[in-house]
């Protein structure tokens, strides 16, 4: 059984992680009841009080119905799908969920996305709202407003500790106010006090991201919704935030990364639009996942989404080729900040560097993940990732699978020949596996680093997972340390996977990602990773600046370079390169040693350029504390400060300078909900589906009512059975 399965079964929390109400009577009113009882049997026939009592029983199961959706006052396991749920000193009402608007820029290598999401407080009282949501896990978030009514507050950075203060004072002000914190790389919390009654809100989220790009294809994902993590860990006493999980040892912010969710829903809805201006003209641009409408206007393509009410309940996937032989090999885009000049690099190896190796063995451990979470559609498209992987294993490699649920276990008891009679029984072996129970990733990662290694095989490891877990940190210092010569190579699946755990997870294992989110993808992204596993890489890739250059660039290593993949840097410089200043890069390829040259003096200029350094400035600094570096808390405060960036220190804050809530009226609080990822269950996630019905207090309820029934049929029968006694 699972965290949270043992959590809800426990009976801690309700459907959406609020804690259940217990009716408890007063000894008093419950003897007068009895008494009340005996009163009215000893008047009525026990025939009578039998067909009662059986009418009754019989009637009982009718009730067993799935939680009404109410509308005004309801229990947290009552909550209709799509809703906020305000908690207020009177109980809970519905406030509901408006809408979501994505707004996109595309310009070179850099996005400017703004994250529009509006609310309305449907009750009667003042509130506070909390809630937890995805970006992307590489967002520079830039940018933070508050619109409630007429009314625009802009946030400003703050150092975490400050802004935290800053808004609990204006809480208690009566001033409306908002706090914007990062849980994760990937995680935000935006909490917004002071909704009055009837009000709306929209609150505005903007953030800058480097576009990717994977064999001619240049992509761009934007996260609708989550997954619900998995919380390994003893429970610790107290919460930091108010999520469906109590923090734990293992997890010690665990309250605050896990929201509630609801399976279906009316009001999360979402609508986007796009511009892409490429600078070439684009063979095709698609979305993988939600129809669109494309216009081109001049080389400048806009993008709709055909179905204007579109549920978030699947990741959104743009994608975008440009025309044979038009796309640059070679691009510097540039921006200069307080006089400081940035650099964002993207360079393309040719292609004839790469040829396939079919002399080097293989040693394939393939890790398939078969919790919970993985139920339903994410199990299909993994089953189906690793069956396609089986069949390319080639007669010179050796090859096992590791499953891993609450428990792991082998296929094999340690790797075999890739025979046809060995990959007929790991297909029938696969075919049959099944999810549930939680995501003890640790022991599965540890179990295939650690087996044994052959000298005569190259080991490469295929975690397949939603990556659904909360101790991502400690993940990834478990695979650092125990990686040796192994490769990891990380394919993540399901409609809304942990992407910072999956892009992370295969840094420190020296490999790519893969991210697949709809079973008719699975060929041709499984076909992208055959390829990179494969053909060799570029290895040992080194860096030459111009003379005289002082930089501050990231990565400050080059990770090996797989097929299809381009070498990005972004830099800062001390001052502006000189006319014809060259940036060389070198490596070693599969046939000779490669070099390129570049110049980097006439790049084009591109807004948030600067501050996509920054951000991966930050990240480079939370790698190093992950790894014990200190003094790294204080590097991070000043870079986020001097580019106005949300990072683990640092938050956007919002102060309305007049207050608008009484100071006689009180305060409730709620919790928003995500929409549960397509293709998912709550059943297997949580251990029971949130339209579950009340069925302990309608089972212990129905048994009173059998007790009491049978009782009567005894009673009588004793009746009917003692002799009357002669006067």
């Amino acid at each position: 059984m699972n965290q949270r399965d043992s959590q809800l079964r426990a009976g801690q929390r309700g459907n959406n992680g609020e804690k259940r109400q217990k009716k408890t009577w007063h000894p008093k009113i419950r003897f007068k009841a009895k008494a009340r009882i005996c009163d009215l049997l000893r008047g009525q026939s026990s025939r009578t009080w039998m067909s009662v009592m059986l009418l009754l029983t019989m009637s009982y199961p009718v009730l067993a119905q799935p939680y009404p959706a109410a509308t005004t006052d309801v229990t947290p396991g009552q909550m209709r799908s799509g809703s906020l749920l305000l908690r207020m000193k009177s109980g809970y009402v519905i406030a509901t969920r408006m809408n979501t608007d994505i707004q996109a820029q595309v310009s070179g290598l850099v996005a400017r996305v703004t994250v529009s999401q509006s609310f309305r407080n449907d009750g009667q009282e003042w509130v506070e709202g909390i809630y937890v949501f995805p970006l992307p896990d590489t967002a520079a978030i830039d940018g933070f407003r508050v619109r409630i009514g007429e009314r625009i507050i802009e946030g400003e950075i703050r150092e975490r500790e400050q802004a935290k203060k800053e808004y609990e004072q204006a809480l208690s002000a009566g001033k409306k106010t908002s706090l914007v914190e990062q849980q994760r790389a990937n995680l935000f919390t935006t909490s917004v006090a002071n909704i009055g009654p009837g009000e709306s809100i929209t609150v505005e989220i903007e953030y800058l991201e480097t576009i990717g790009y994977d064999e001619g294809n240049f992509s761009l994902r934007f996260p609708l919704t989550l997954t619900p993590r998995y919380i390994p860990g003893a429970p610790l006493p107290g919460r930091k935030g108010s999520g469906w999980s109590p923090d734990t040892a293992t997890v010690t912010d665990a309250s605050l990364i896990t929201p509630p969710v609801v399976t279906r829903s009316r009001d999360h809805r979402i609508s986007f639009a796009a511009t892409i201006n490429a600078g070439v003209p684009l063979e095709y641009i698609a979305s993988r996942y939600h129809p669109i409408d494309v216009s081109d206007a001049s080389g400048r393509y806009e993008i709709k989404l055909a179905d204007a009410s579109t549920p978030m309940d699947h990741d959104l996937e743009l994608t975008w080729r440009p025309v044979a032989d038009r796309a640059p090999r070679a691009t510097v885009f540039t921006e200069t900040r307080e006089g400081e000049p940035h650099l964002l690099i993207m360079l393309l190896p040719p292609n004839d560097l790469s040829a396939p190796v079919t002399n080097i063995p293989r040693e394939m451990i393939f890790v398939i993940d078969t919790s919970g979470s993985m139920h339903g559609t994410s199990l299909s498209q993994a089953v189906r990732a690793l069956t396609l992987a089986l069949d390319g294993l080639h007669a010179t490699d050796r090859f096992n699978i590791i499953q891993f649920n609450s428990v792991t276990s082998n296929l094999f008891r340690s790797s075999v020949d890739a025979t046809l009679n060995n990959i007929g029984i790991a297909k029938r072996y696969v075919a049959g596996l099944k999810a549930n129970g939680g995501t003890e990733m640790r022991p599965a990662i540890s179990q295939a680093l650690n087996q044994p290694q052959s000298e005569s095989h190259l080991r490469q490891v295929i975690f397949i997972t939603d990556g659904s877990v909360g101790n991502e940190i400690e993940l990834f210092g478990l695979i650092e340390r125990n990686l040796g010569n192994t490769r990891l190579f990380t394919v993540g699946i399901g409609s809304a996977p942990n992407s910072w755990f999956m892009r992370k997870a295969a840094e420190a294992g020296r490999g790519t990602f893969t991210l697949i989110s709809a079973l008719h993808e699975v060929n041709e992204k499984m076909g992208r990773l055959f390829r990179k596993l494969e053909q060799p890489q570029i290895t040992d890739i080194t860096v030459q600046w111009p003379d005289g250059t002082i930089i501050d660039a990231y990565p400050q290593t080059i990770p090996d370079l797989y097929s299809g993949a381009p070498i990005i840097i972004k830099a800062r410089l001390e001052h502006a390169p000189k006319q014809g200043d060259l940036l060389k890069i070198s490596g070693d390829s599969a046939h000779a040693t490669w070099g390129a040259e570049m110049v980097i003096n006439n790049g084009e200029v591109s807004p948030g350029v600067a501050a996509v350094w920054a951000r991966a400035r930050i990240e480079h600094l939370m790698d190093q504390q992950r790894r014990g570096a200190q003094g790294i808390r204080q590097a991070v405060i000043d870079t986020a400060l001097s580019h106005n960036l949300v990072s683990k220190y640092t938050s956007f804050i919002a102060v309305d300078k007049t207050p608008s809530r009484p100071q006689n009226l009180q305060l409730g609080k709620e919790q928003v909900p995500n929409l549960l990822p397509y293709g998912q269950s709550t059943q297997a996630i949580f251990g029971f589906p949130a339209t579950a019905t009340n069925a302990g207090a309608y089972r212990f309820n129905g048994m009173l009512l059998v007790a009491a029934a049978l009782l009567l049929i005894l009673s009588t029968w004793r009746r009917r059975r003692v002799p009357p006694t002669e006067s």
